[in-house]
């Protein structure tokens, strides 16, 4: 004897698998969910913990410090001032002829730095990268990065050395026939030294980081293109630097990032009187403002306006680099 079964109305028809599909998916979001990565690999995340303490207490507690910007502040007094001021010590620096003076000498080397010391990386990783003797390329690229970790201390002493009026440099243009040139007391002469020393001393720890970007370059782009008759320096513009340009493009956010806070240590080891019309800059008149003066609060709201102007910035150079080659920082 035979039974015979009849399908259901498709509308009559049960779904608990349909049902039960959502359950499955939490559970198995739940097995992989941050809290189980946590715990299984609590000793990776704890080595967050000691660079995120000191980013709080270095860069974001000190934050709060701000709002003596607004508030009057005598030392020895309330932590976060006396009394509400408003904009006073705004409109003070921004009528202040000496602070305009030394926002456009922050602008020139800060531009200037970044004209100059951004691409002299590229250039010689692109030429250490066509070296072709090993021993050559390691001891120029050795050469080329140990300034990076000397000493800004050392780095000005030998600048100051190197141009003192019985220098090597002045020697020089003593025996060529020239005068010896003051270059450390001339106004005129502080952006060029700045700017040398500045190269000098960052162009090889750059150049570092390029060649470890030319190293992901697969090479079967270059032998496309040697297939297609490109010569070395079609090569190098239509492979080399496209493939390193997500590497160009972060630092070039990061310097812009940077670009109004001038190497204080630098400056402050390398001017004079003399040369402030040149080499005052805002983070050493805030220094000499804020710490020799005494006035914490001017010296408060000046700094939160430079911090304004390298947030909006890095936020447009971020912006600017996603909206046009497709790699940022964001």
């Amino acid at each position: 004897m035979s039974t015979s079964t009849t399908p259901a109305p498709p509308g009559t028809q049960d779904q608990p698998p349909a049902r039960a599909a959502p359950r499955r998916a939490r559970r198995a979001s739940a097995r992989t969910g941050p809290g189980r990565a946590l715990r299984r690999d609590w000793q990776l995340y704890s080595l967050a913990i000691l660079p995120l303490l000191f980013f709080l207490v270095f860069r974001y507690l000190p934050m709060i410090g701000n709002v003596i910007a607004f508030r009057r502040f005598e030392p020895g007094g309330s932590l976060f001032g006396e009394e509400w001021v408003g904009l006073r010590y705004v409109r003070m620096f921004l009528s202040d002829p000496t602070f305009w003076q030394v926002f456009r000498n922050t602008l020139w080397l800060g531009g200037l730095t970044l004209v100059f010391c951004f691409p002299v990386p590229i250039v010689l990783a692109l030429l250490l990268n066509e070296v072709r003797r090993r021993s050559l390329k390691r001891f120029v690229q050795s050469v080329s990065y140990l300034p990076h970790f000397l000493s800004i201390v050392i780095v000005a002493g030998i600048t100051m050395q190197m141009l003192a009026g019985d220098g090597p440099v002045n020697h020089v243009l003593q025996r060529l026939g020239h005068e010896p040139v003051r270059f450390i007391q001339e106004p005129e002469w502080f952006r060029t030294i700045y700017v040398g020393s500045e190269i000098w001393q960052t162009a090889g720890w750059g150049t570092i980081l390029y060649l470890a970007a030319l190293t992901t370059i697969d090479e079967d782009l270059y032998e496309a293109a040697r297939i297609d008759g490109a010569n070395r320096w079609q090569q190098i513009w239509h492979v080399t630097l496209p493939g390193i340009r997500p590497t160009m493009v972060t630092l070039l956010i990061l310097n812009i990032g940077t670009f109004m806070a001038v190497g204080f240590e630098k400056v402050l080891l390398l001017y004079n009187p003399l040369t402030y019309p040149t080499a005052d800059v805002i983070s050493t008149y805030v220094y000499r403002a804020g710490v020799e003066s005494s006035s914490f609060s001017y010296a408060a709201a000046i700094g939160l306006f430079e911090a304004i102007i390298g947030l909006v910035l890095i936020t447009s150079a971020n912006t600017l680099s996603r909206r046009t080659v497709g790699t940022s920082l964001w």
